[in-house]
């Protein structure tokens, strides 16, 4: 009897818990607003209508920006996917988390959810239809703790009754398969023919950006993006019906942005302002005009936003807590902070084409940090290369066609570039060497090594080293120890590269035996920029580092001692490192034969590695490009491994 007592109580306690814990979370819900997150991929802000492209078709993206409010200086953290959405599902800079490198898949910290995962904590019902690209090692575990629903299926439709919701749609009818890594064929199947024969943009209706050839072949090309935008607006118009046919749009605040910017040669995965800026609109609905702080009906703002704004933004609006670890500044809600006067983004390696680049804007001005300047804006990544825009750029270099603006796109870079976008859109103009911006200049590189070294900006250490340590650590929490990681004594050795000339040069050889292993690998990275006529002087010292210890310096010599002293042991060893189980090495190796004059030794190797069955797709995708920049195999989206 005693026991059926005790069972009738333990049921009526827990029947209160469950009574108490749901009347929390619907107190919790009540009144909060529902979100609507509509992402848009690859697309900068100059196509849009809105932001004053009178060729553009956008009426469903330029209402919302009539309604709403429009951001002038939004920013990507990054140039190329997936870091972009480790630093919006984080709410953390990548250079912070060491997840800059493209599909790198390395760990975060356990506390550092995704923040769906907080939004729940406020009886939100969180879906993301479709796309995630996180970034970071068990991402499927990393997914299922962050949203209730994550498919092609997902949506606030399966949510409870009266339940706020937490909508992320993503449309990739804009990416770069469609506008240009595709075939011609594959965009007019996919796009061409979706379009109404009136909302079909001509080669000759619109603008062509001077950064390209005006040529009838490249207009053929470039059609494609003002049509797959014209395509994407199509598909937010019928999401945006849905929603007001559910009875929702007078509930639901939404956001609208792309994912970094346009996904055109120079554009994506370029750290400048064509790579970083996006559109960016928030449109409150009557009854919450009151969470805007800059008003609403057609309001523009300048106020700097990145992406690691985001996830602090919605936590401060829904009324949660931030944790620490998150970087961003929340900019709505009552925890908003007020505007900053600039920020720092950052570019690393995209799929198989390695680099790093680390960036300063206030809106206006953007000044960039190539710490890679041998490799060329439009470097060797197989993604672009099998595009027919791409390929027509290069053979019109090839046959002499492109103007200066336009070749040097191919030629290795300088290593500082400040360009005023106010007055120059496409950055056609570098300011570095201008004495009238020579105060702008030093205030963005103090702000940069002030940012660096006070953040302890771990993409310093080489994706060799980074794949070490994930493998016992995370990088986030590797670069708080100063023992293992004297980011002080990096960061003066990488901040040596690209000065180029004997008294730079002199610098970098006497940091090759340095008791740091990253120290030296900065140095050796350096010493691959400079001329030949400088590393002359150095030839011993240089050629000394091949037997260095720290595989990266000893890969990164051999190929500095191949391209300007011929050496053979330099074209042994870098066979070697082509073939290296390590794919990092391997990576390394074969990116630094895509930029050497005499590449014919090394064909027969390039083909090993490609047909070796442990290789990954980076690695494979160099071999790819170093055999088709011969012509040993084809350049089309029909032809990749």
């Amino acid at each position: 009897m005693r026991s059926i007592k005790n069972n009738v109580l333990r049921v009526f306690f827990f029947a209160i818990l469950l009574i108490v814990f749901t009347s929390v979370q619907a107190a919790k819900s009540k009144n909060k607003p529902n979100i609507l997150w509509i992402t848009i991929e690859d697309t900068s802000p100059q196509f849009i209508g809105c932001y004053g492209n009178t060729d553009a078709r956008t009426p469903v993206i330029d209402k919302l920006a009539e309604e709403g409010v429009r951001f002038t200086n939004a920013f990507s953290t990054g140039t190329v996917c997936s870091p972009s959405r480790t630093a919006i599902i984080t709410g953390v800079k990548t250079y912070h988390t060491g997840t800059g490198n493209h599909r790198s898949k390395y760990p975060v910290p356990d506390f550092m959810k995704g923040y769906p995962y907080y939004l729940q904590k406020q009886g939100y019902y969180t879906t993301n239809n479709a796309k995630t690209d996180y970034n970071v090692k068990n991402e499927q575990e990393y997914i299922k703790e962050a949203w209730n629903e994550s498919s092609n299926n997902a949506g606030w439709w399966n949510r409870k009754k009266g339940q706020p919701f937490f909508a992320v749609f993503n449309y990739a009818d804009c990416h770069q398969s469609r506008t240009m890594s595709m075939s011609y064929d594959y965009y007019l199947k996919n796009v061409w023919e979706k379009l109404k024969p009136a909302d079909r943009i001509g080669e000759s209706e619109f603008e062509m950006p001077p950064i390209y050839r005006d040529s009838k072949a490249m207009r053929k090309q470039f059609a494609r993006v003002y049509n797959s935008i014209k395509l994407t607006d199509n598909r937010i118009g019928e999401l945006l019906e849905r929603l007001d046919k559910d009875g929702l749009t007078d509930s639901t605040i939404i956001f609208f942005y792309a994912d970094h910017g346009e996904g055109m040669p120079r554009g994506k995965t370029n750290g400048i302002n064509y790579g970083y800026r996006v559109p960016f609109v928030i449109w409150f609905p009557e009854m919450y005009k009151h969470l805007s702080p800059w008003g609403t009906g057609g309001v523009v703002s300048d106020e700097l936003i990145d992406f690691s704004d985001l996830a602090p933004t919605l936590l401060s609006l829904v009324g949660e807590k931030i944790p620490d670890y998150m970087d961003g500044r929340p900019y709505l809600g009552n925890k908003r902070k007020k505007a900053v006067d600039h920020l720092v983004l950052s570019s690393d390696r995209s799929d198989n084409g390695i680099d790093m680049i680390r960036t300063v804007t206030d809106g206006r001005f953007v000044y960039s940090r190539n710490f890679m300047p041998f490799i060329p804006e439009l470097r060797y990544i197989r993604y672009m290369e099998i595009g027919a825009i791409k390929q027509q750029m290069r053979t019109d270099l090839a046959e002499g066609k492109l103007n200066d603006l336009q070749s040097s796109l191919f030629a290795p870079r300088q290593a500082e570039v400040l360009y005023d976008i106010d007055n120059d859109l496409w950055e056609t103009k570098n300011l570095v060497n201008d004495e009238a911006y020579a105060g702008q200049l030093e205030k963005m590189r103090s702000i940069l090594k002030n940012e660096m070294l006070k953040t302890k900006d771990v993409m310093l250490l080489p994706e060799y080293e980074i794949a070490l340590l994930s493998e016992h650590t995370t990088a986030f929490e590797f670069r708080q120890n100063t023992k293992d990681f004297p980011v002080n004594e990096i960061y003066n050795a990488a901040a040596l590269c690209g000065f180029r000339g004997e008294e730079w040069a002199a610098k970098q050889v006497a940091l090759l035996n340095h008791k740091n292993k990253i120290v030296r690998y900065w140095a050796a990275l350096g010493l691959r920029s400079q001329p030949k006529e400088v590393l002359d002087s150095f030839k011993t010292n240089i050629m000394a580092s091949m037997a260095d210890n720290y595989p990266p310096v000893a890969l990164t010599a051999s190929a500095i001692c191949w391209e300007e002293f011929a050496a053979t042991e330099a074209k042994d060893k870098l066979q070697e490192f082509c073939l290296s189980n390590n794919m990092q090495l391997a990576l390394m190796a074969v990116n630094n034969l895509l930029y050497v004059k005499d590449k014919a030794p090394f064909v027969e190797t390039i083909q090993e590695v490609r047909k070796l069955e442990n290789r990954d797709y980076n690695v494979k995708a160099s071999c790819m490009d170093f055999l088709g920049s011969l012509g040993l195999v084809p350049n089309n989206p029909d032809y990749r491994e």
